[in-house]
């Protein structure tokens, strides 16, 4: 399975932007630290989720699902967020669903909770704004690479993202990410690894 990482929340809030011990600390009085089993939904497409989660250890996936398919559109390792912007921004049903790819540790934060320190902790305030922002871009380069990169660039940008997890999707996420079957995923595997 590999070596687990367990990332703490106060690093996990750092990746983002710095924030004062203090500041770190009043967020950590608001958060949660949730053991949670493999294939666990933590956020559910056309629901409204008021929380944030921000992944200790583990894998995740973000996807959304149609009437006859699911569609993968990011994979989250340890240190990122677990998040549905819509919820987050508009108070509104989101759009994806993220669970679990094997047992994991999260930290859970209450939006309403965050928000009141988002009022009384302008430090608080910069970091979410930050947050937000980071969010946005990521998935904007998301929607960038796959207007414009084949799915063999694709697949080497998740080589380089996840060198570590890659062996820990199942292959069958990765080809829905690139939006091809798995018998093109196992032709780009090889070309891929024959040039190695």
């Amino acid at each position: 399975m590999g070596e687990q990482i367990l990332i703490s929340l106060s690093d996990c809030l750092n990746g983002y932007h710095f924030l004062t011990p203090e500041s770190a600390a009043k967020l950590e009085q608001v958060s949660k630290k949730i053991t949670a089993k493999r294939n666990s939904l933590l956020i559910e497409q056309d629901k409204i989720q008021k929380d944030i989660y921000f992944l200790a250890s583990g894998l995740a996936r973000v996807y959304y699902e149609t009437a006859n398919r699911q569609i993968t559109l990011d994979f989250v390792s340890p240190g990122g967020t677990l998040i549905s912007m819509n919820s987050y921004v508009h108070d509104t049903p989101g759009y994806e669903n993220i669970d679990l790819l094997e047992d994991s540790v999260v930290y859970q934060i209450d939006q309403k909770q965050l928000f009141d320190l988002y009022e009384s902790d302008i430090a608080i305030a910069n970091w979410g704004r930050k947050m937000a922002e980071l969010e946005f871009i990521k998935a904007e380069q998301r929607t960038m690479s796959k207007l414009f990169n084949t799915a063999q660039e694709r697949y080497a940008e998740l080589l380089q993202k996840y060198p570590q997890y890659i062996q820990r999707i199942k292959l069958g996420y990765i080809a829905s990410y690139l939006g091809v079957s798995q018998v093109t995923l196992s032709r780009i595997r090889a070309n891929i690894h024959s040039n190695f």
